[in-house]
């Protein structure tokens, strides 16, 4: 039978975990966003002011997920 401190201790592995990968998904999404309008506005360079409202979009999208890791790893530690 596993007691509370390593339970607890398990809970925050989990945490540093959810967190660790949260940051590395946040960040290739945010350097895929910018790889694609990179490209786009290397091609058609008159499309820039709205491909980057769509980067901003994706961008956007991508750190609330790291958020959401955030979240759930305090949640794990104990601090929510």
């Amino acid at each position: 039978m596993i007691d509370t401190n390593t339970t607890m201790e398990l809970a925050k592995l989990g945490g540093g975990i959810a967190i660790g990968f949260g940051a590395i998904g946040a960040g290739l999404g945010i350097g895929f966003a910018t790889k694609g309008l990179m490209d786009a506005i290397s091609r058609q360079p008159e499309i820039a002011g709205k491909a980057f409202g769509f980067f901003l979009l994706g961008a956007a999208l991508s750190e609330a997920c790291a958020l959401y890791a955030f979240v759930v790893a305090a949640k794990l530690i104990g601090l929510m």
